[in-house]
């Protein structure tokens, strides 16, 4: 005789669980693909590093300083 007998209230949970649970890995795999695709249109790991909107001297590439050019 089995001491532990499932309550049809704990399938409910589990149910419930299992469904919280595949949402939050679609919302996780959505998030991680929009980072992808961002980083993936940047090109350029520099375009990735100035992408803080605070302009730093020591990344800009130098041709550009000389030129004043921002992109």
């Amino acid at each position: 005789m089995a001491l532990r007998v499932e309550h049809e209230l704990h399938n409910r949970r589990r149910g419930r669980n299992t469904g919280v649970g595949l949402l939050l890995i679609g919302f996780l795999a959505i998030v991680f693909g929009l980072t992808i695709t961002k980083v993936l249109q940047l090109g350029d790991a520099r375009k990735f590093e100035t992408f803080d909107h605070v302009a730093r001297p020591q990344i800009i590439p130098q041709d550009e300083v000389e030129t004043g050019g921002t992109n």
